[in-house]
Parts: C-alpha cells; sequence; structure tokens
C-alpha cells in the first residue's frame, strides 16, 4: 500500500529538560503522522508532498525524511524560499506554539497542477488536514480540491484530519466553509471534538459526526481529549472508551500519531475499533515524552489520552 501525505513540514524547537535550552528537530502535523506511520507500518510506502527552499535547513529536512523511510520525491525545491519554523511552549504537559512561518516555501506546494497529479497519481491513500488547507492561496486549494475529485473518483482513499487552526485563516467563516467544502471529498474524516465545538457550536461528538457524516464521509473518527472516541463506520456507530494519561507531559503530536494508528490498521484491513485502539496505544507513548516525534512500538494494549 502506498500513502502520500500533503503539508508544511517545519524546523522545530523543542524544549530540552534544561532550562532555557531547545533541541532543533522537524516536524508538522500530515508529516508526523507520516513519520509515525513509517514507523510502525514498514510494509507501508509512505511518501511526503511539499515544498521546500534551496538553503541548509531545507536539505537537513529531506535528509531527516529519507533517514525516516519517508519517500522525499514529491517534495518541491524553490530557490530563495526556506521553511517554517515553530517553537514549543509546555505548561503543565499542555503545548502552546510561536511560529515564524510567513515565507514558508511549503505554501507554494500546490502551485503545479502536474506535480499533483504526478504524486497523487502514485498513491494508494491521500492525507491531508485542514492545516495543510490554511496555508495555501485559494488558487492553490482550488487545484488541490480538483485533484482531489480526481482521485475520488477513481477510487483512491482521501484522508481528512480537520485540525482547526484559526489564526492561520484570514477570518473564522472562511475556515469553516472551506474546512466543509474539503470534507466533501474525503472517505476518512478525524476532527478533534474540542475544536469543533467552539467553531461549529456542536453539542456533542455524535453532532460532529453526524455533520460530516452529511458532506459524505464513509468513517469518521471523532476524537475527544480523554473521553471515549465516537466513530461511524459505513453505517455503523461506536464509542472506544479512552483510559486517561495522568503522566502527560507533553501532547505534542498526539493527534498525529492517533491518525497513523488509525490510519495503519485501516491499511492492514483491519476493523476501525482496532484502529483507535492502535492509535490510543501510539498517543499514550507520545504524550509521556517530549517533543512531536518520538520513540513508539506497535502494540494494541487498550485506549489511552488524545
Amino acid at each position: 500500500m502506498r500513502v502520500l501525505s500533503i503539508g508544511e513540514c517545519m524546523a522545530e524547537l523543542s524544549p530540552t529538560k534544561t532550562p532555557g535550552e531547545f533541541r532543533l528537530g522537524f516536524a508538522g502535523d500530515t508529516f508526523n503522522t507520516a513519520w509515525y506511520l513509517a514507523k510502525i507500518a514498514p510494509g507501508i510506502q509512505v511518501s511526503y508532498m511539499t515544498a521546500v527552499g534551496d538553503d541548509d535547513n531545507s536539505e537537513r529536512m529531506r535528509h531527516f525524511m529519507r533517514k525516516s523511510g519517508i519517500c522525499d520525491k514529491h517534495v518541491r525545491v524553490i530557490r530563495d524560499r526556506t521553511i517554517g519554523l515553530y517553537q514549543i511552549h509546555i505548561h503543565n504537559g499542555e503545548r502552546s506554539f510561536t511560529y515564524w512561518r510567513g515565507q514558508s516555501a511549503a505554501r507554494q506546494l500546490a502551485q503545479d497542477p502536474a506535480a499533483l497529479k504526478r504524486a497523487m497519481d502514485s498513491a494508494d491513500l491521500i492525507y491531508f488536514s485542514g492545516i495543510t488547507l490554511a496555508i495555501l492561496d485559494e488558487q492553490s486549494r482550488k487545484s488541490l480540491f480538483s485533484s482531489l475529485r480526481r482521485m475520488r473518483q477513481k477510487g483512491r482513499v482521501i484522508a481528512f484530519d480537520t485540525n482547526l487552526r484559526p489564526r492561520l485563516w484570514t477570518n473564522s467563516q472562511d475556515m469553516i466553509d472551506t474546512i466543509m467544502h474539503a470534507a466533501g471529498f474525503a472517505d476518512i474524516i478525524m476532527p478533534s471534538f474540542e475544536d469543533e465545538a467552539e467553531w461549529f457550536g456542536d453539542a456533542s461528538p455524535r453532532a460532529t459526526l453526524d455533520r460530516y457524516k452529511q458532506a459524505g464521509a464513509d468513517r469518521i473518527i471523532v476524537k475527544n481529549s480523554d473521553q471515549s472516541v465516537t466513530y461511524f463506520d459505513h453505517g455503523t456507530y461506536g464509542e472506544v472508551a479512552v483510559e486517561a494519561a495522568d503522566d502527560a507531559i507533553d501532547t505534542t503530536a498526539a493527534g498525529d500519531s492517533f491518525n497513523a494508528g488509525v490510519l495503519a490498521e485501516i491499511l492492514g484491513q483491519n476493523d476501525l475499533e482496532q484502529g483507535i485502539l492502535q492509535g490510543c496505544a501510539l498517543a499514550r507513548q507520545v504524550v509521556r515524552q517530549s517533543g512531536a516525534l518520538v520513540d513508539v512500538r506497535r502494540t494494541v494494549r487498550g485506549c489511552d489520552t488524545l
């Protein structure tokens, strides 16, 4: 099976145990999912599509991708550009971020329709997020949507994490309208209830699920922090209990790793509940460590915090 993940990978400054000291790494929501998927499912061919600059940090990023088992064939290099940068701040296990991404090359990742076609034609499953959409200009979004529509018509699976980040959008209405438009191209949608409730006014995870069901998705998995995961799977509704991780030290990439666990099991032809359990097991390992990309193993021992 072949997976193409589309979005922005950035340079990451994450705090170490020494106050005031930071470690340089590379991460970003759709890249994190690609990285965890490559780590736990080596039988799946994982590729990443983005755009980078022609500077040293961009080349270090591509080297890191290849070293991690992620194909960088579909990474565009744009002259005189560079990659975005963000810094993680941790307080009581919860994270916040400071970003420097205004001139990131990734904003141009969808400006070449032919490159989009080549990348998507090489994949069985295509994964993108609300952040992927937020960094693109209107014409690039249209190009991406056109390619997604074509691929879905050809029977490829489209997976979408809504990942609502209002600060990246011109205004909240633009975000809401674009997210719902994008949902219409997806077979699998993986929203987080807390964000959906805030911006769409959903009263419950089931309300979130039903709204995206109306958009036409076959599978919807609603994450809800340490509450039950609510899902819809080809006409069947269900819930999977979540055990809170009281020992969490950093929730960065918890949802991204969860998504990787779900997708790995779906691609392995396992049922969705098994995928949710796998995603929870991965997320629990991630929140116990610092940084977006950490050592994990593929194992299902029950469902933990997302």
